[in-house]
């Protein structure tokens, strides 16, 4: 199981990274500032959970939780829904996408609560 999550981490780091230096070289001069602010916010919550299934990778080497590859599915989900309509958004999609946003936004939160009950759900876990 953690294999499968390092890869997508590793795979989703590599992507925003990408993403991260195109926009600030490529896109920066293009965008209006609201754009930008847009497209900086999509690279940073993508970022974050790139970070936060590096860490699930990491737990699941010690806790073989079967319910944290739902955090996982749920994060890189919520990863594609939030940063990529935004992303998608900033680069001239049409204006369709726009509520796909908060969809990825409570894909991302609804996949954090799993994680905090499966933390107070597990009896094996010690205070």
């Amino acid at each position: 199981m953690y294999r499968t999550i390092l890869a997508v981490a590793a795979i989703n780091g590599l992507i925003a990274v990408v993403l991260g230096a195109y926009g600030a070289h490529g896109l920066k001069p293009e965008l209006s500032a609201k754009l930008w602010s847009a497209y900086s916010t999509a690279n940073q919550y993508h970022f974050y959970h790139s970070l936060a299934l590096l860490a699930l990778a990491a737990f699941a080497t010690v806790k073989a939780w079967p319910k944290l590859l739902w955090v996982a599915w749920g994060w890189q989900l919520g990863i594609l829904l939030f940063s990529g309509s935004i992303y998608a958004l900033a680069l001239g999609a049409p204006s369709w996408m726009g509520p796909v946003t908060p969809l990825g936004g409570l894909t991302l939160m609804i996949a954090w609560g799993l994680l905090i009950r499966q933390a107070f759900s597990n009896k094996d876990v010690k205070n």
